[in-house]
């Protein structure tokens, strides 16, 4: 056999690296920064004082580590709630300088939980004057001025509307896992929108958002209808009833109770479209989203006003 035949492969490979290794060129792209923005997260409700935390954006090759999370807070801004009678300056407060007895109320009122509360801490803008506290049906201006920034949006806390009846049924297959179930009749008028929070006691350390949270009246304007829902999840929770196959149920037995919420039409837009992009994170498949905001003057996120109401209910089929 002449011995070119044995050759002739091993050859063309040297040939094809050689042609392969030519090719190569190091390229380097110099991304741009991105443009640092403050990020709002602020809310009031009805009773209560507002509250607004206040963020920078990061570039997107920055660490993410809890030392580098705290550099994000923003200090020493000039922060402002009117209700068009009362103009109030919030104060700036850090969990890390409150006594321990107070974090739990603290986790509930700023709605996040009380481990991330002890082991990270927050700073955020509040007052204890009662003058601005959230009531029904009062317009709320927020005025946010950092460095050479100034930040302002509007919210309103809407009139009540209240949950006909809720009551618990086991999932079929389920047993003694499943749905909370709710009739609820939409006021006449188009343009409500509404939140759900839940909080299983002993379980639960703060008021949870319930999976798909959000909602408007654009199909049920002024009719009486029966709904469920499931449970929502703190985020990277390692409980083991979070990562149960039944983690989006509730279990009967539990004590819930249920924070019904009426919001404004653009704080729903902003939930809405916040929780769809939570919702396909991480999906190739799906379309990209664009989280609205109500906040104007180049920031993000959202100032947000919520008329609440509660209810107990004891999970029982």
């Amino acid at each position: 056999m002449n011995k070119l035949n044995h050759i002739a492969p091993v050859l063309l490979l040297l040939m094809l690296a050689i042609v392969l290794v030519s090719c190569e060129k190091e390229i380097e792209i110099d991304l741009p920064d991105a443009q640092t923005k403050l990020v709002v997260e602020g809310n009031i409700e009805q009773g209560r004082p507002p509250f607004i935390i206040l963020t920078k954006t990061s570039p997107y090759f920055e660490p993410t580590d809890i030392n580098s999370l705290q550099t994000l807070f923003v200090s020493d801004a000039l922060v402002t709630v009117s209700n068009g009678t009362n103009t109030v300056q919030l104060t700036e407060i850090c969990t890390n300088q409150l006594p321990d007895s107070l974090l739990p109320a603290v986790a509930e009122l700023i709605g996040v939980s009380l481990s991330n509360l002890q082991t990270f801490g927050f700073c955020l803008y509040t007052t204890l004057d009662s003058t601005i506290f959230g009531e029904v049906g009062k317009t709320y201006s927020l005025y946010i001025s950092s460095g050479d920034e100034v930040l302002t949006s509007t919210t309103e806390i809407p009139p009540l509307v209240f949950m006909n009846s809720y009551w618990y049924k086991d999932q079929p297959g389920y047993s003694n896992f499943g749905y909370i179930w709710f009739e609820l009749s939409d006021p006449p008028q188009l343009g409500n929108a509404y939140r759900l929070y839940t909080k299983r006691l002993g379980k639960d350390s703060r008021f949870i958002p319930i999976f798909g949270s959000a909602f408007d009246d654009q199909f049920i304007n002024g009719l009486t209808f029966e709904g469920n829902f499931g449970r929502g999840k703190e985020p990277g929770s390692q409980a083991p009833d979070d990562l149960a196959e039944t983690s989006y149920y509730y279990q009967q037995g539990d004590t819930v109770i249920i924070k019904f919420c009426t919001i404004d039409y653009y704080h729903f837009k902003f939930w809405e479209s916040f929780e769809a992009a939570a919702m396909s994170s991480g999906n190739p498949f799906s379309a990209p989203t664009t989280v609205t905001t109500n906040i104007e003057g180049g920031g993000l996120g959202v100032w947000g006003g919520y008329g609440a109401t509660y209810d107990t209910l004891i999970l029982v089929d």
